[in-house]
C-alpha cells in the first residue's frame, strides 16, 4: 500500500499541514519538529508527489532554466547546479532552450512563464543581458536571477550573480606579461555577450598597466566556437610578425587556436603560448593543456537559484554575488624566444 502523507503525520504525531510545510521546506518550522517529520518520512519511506503538489495550491515549486549558449559543458555545469539547489530546497527544474534572436521571443518567454506556473527563472547570458527580455518578464511580474559579466549592478535591479570576468583577463593577461610576452593577440566571442566586452576590456587594461602598446590587428572578431579560434588562430599566424602569446575568450576558442597551430607545425608554448577562460573540460582535453581562468559554473549556478528560492520564500538573502575568476597555470603557456 502507498504511504500518503496521513500516514507520515500520524507517524511523526503532527498535522498534514505541519507535513507540507516540512516537505516544502516552509520558513518558522521548528528543528524538533522537522526532524520528527524526516524521520517518519524515511521510516515511511515516503515519496512525495511533487506534481500534485504544484497543482494544489497557489504556490509552484518549479523553477525555469532557460539558455540560449552553443557552449554544451557551459550548460551542463549551470544544469547541474541549479538542479542540485533544486534538490536541496524541495523544487523542479524545468530546462527549456530558446533563440534569444527569435523574433517572438519574449511572448514565448511569457508564455512559458505563465503555462507552467514556474516559480522563477534562472537566466544566463545573453538573455540575462537583455533589456528588452527583461522589460517583457517584469511585466508579468516574474520571478528572475541574473547570472551576468560584470562587477557590480545598479540598485534595485533584482537578483544577480555577476562573474567579474574584467579581473579575471587581467589577470591572465599579466601571467603571459610576467613571462616576457609582449606583443599579444586576443581572439574574440560573440559581441552580444558581455563577457565577451569584459574580457576585451580586461586584455587591454593589463597591456596599459605595464605600458604596452595595442596592436589593434592582433584583436581578431570571432564567436565561442572551436571554429572560430581555428580561423583566428590561422590570420594571427600568417601575420609577418606573429605574436608570441595568444589571449582566447573561452577555453573551446583557445582549443581551436592550438589546433590551428599544430596544423602549422607550430609548438605550443615554445614557439607560441595559447591561453583560455573558463577552465572548461575544454582546457584538459587538449595537448599541452591549456593555461585558463577558473570560472566555477556549478557554483555561480547553485548560488543563483539559492538566492531565487529566497527571494520566493520572502527570506533575507543578499541581492547579488560575485565570483572573482582566478588563473589556473598549466602547460601551455611559457617564456617566449630569446
Amino acid at each position: 500500500m502507498k504511504v500518503t502523507i496521513n500516514d507520515v503525520a500520524k507517524h511523526a504525531g503532527v498535522s498534514i499541514k505541519t507535513v507540507s510545510r516540512v516537505t516544502n521546506n516552509e520558513p518558522s518550522v521548528k528543528q524538533e519538529t522537522i526532524d520528527k517529520v524526516n524521520t517518519a518520512i524515511r521510516e515511511l519511506n515516503y515519496q512525495p508527489n511533487l506534481a500534485a503538489r504544484n497543482l494544489a495550491g497557489t504556490k509552484s515549486y518549479v523553477i525555469g532554466f532557460i539558455y540560449d549558449n552553443p557552449n554544451a559543458y557551459y550548460i551542463i555545469d549551470m544544469q547541474n547546479g541549479i538542479l542540485s539547489a533544486c534538490k536541496d530546497l524541495g523544487y523542479e527544474l524545468l530546462i527549456h532552450p530558446c533563440n534569444s534572436r527569435a523574433d517572438n521571443i519574449c511572448e514565448d518567454l511569457t508564455k512559458l512563464v505563465k503555462h507552467n506556473r514556474l516559480s522563477g527563472l534562472v537566466l544566463t547570458p545573453p538573455l540575462s543581458e537583455d533589456p528588452v527580455i527583461l522589460a517583457a518578464l517584469d511585466k508579468i511580474d516574474a520571478s528572475y536571477v541574473r547570472i551576468i559579466a560584470g562587477e557590480k549592478v545598479e540598485s534595485g535591479s533584482g537578483l544577480a550573480v555577476l562573474v567579474n570576468d574584467r579581473s579575471g583577463a587581467i589577470s591572465i593577461t599579466q601571467h603571459l606579461i610576467d613571462l616576457g610576452h609582449k606583443n599579444i593577440a586576443f581572439l574574440s566571442g560573440d559581441h552580444e555577450h558581455e563577457s565577451t566586452k569584459e574580457r576585451l576590456a580586461g586584455f587591454k587594461q593589463a597591456l596599459k598597466d605595464n605600458n604596452i602598446s595595442l596592436n589593434e590587428s592582433n584583436i581578431i572578431d570571432g564567436k565561442y566556437s572551436f571554429e572560430s579560434g581555428v580561423q583566428g588562430a590561422k590570420i594571427l599566424l600568417e601575420k609577418q610578425v606573429r605574436p608570441t602569446a595568444i589571449v582566447a575568450c573561452n577555453d573551446e576558442i583557445a582549443a581551436g587556436a592550438l589546433f590551428a597551430a599544430r596544423l602549422e607545425g607550430v609548438d605550443i608554448p615554445s614557439d607560441i603560448s595559447i591561453v583560455g577562460f573558463e577552465d572548461s573540460p575544454f582546457s584538459r582535453q587538449t595537448w599541452p593543456k591549456l593555461t585558463t581562468v577558473h570560472q566555477p559554473n556549478e557554483e555561480i549556478a547553485h548560488i543563483a537559484t539559492e538566492l531565487l528560492i529566497a527571494r520566493r520564500r520572502e527570506e533575507k538573502s543578499d541581492q547579488t554575488k560575485v565570483f572573482l575568476p582566478e588563473p589556473v597555470i598549466r602547460d601551455s603557456s611559457a617564456k617566449p624566444r630569446a
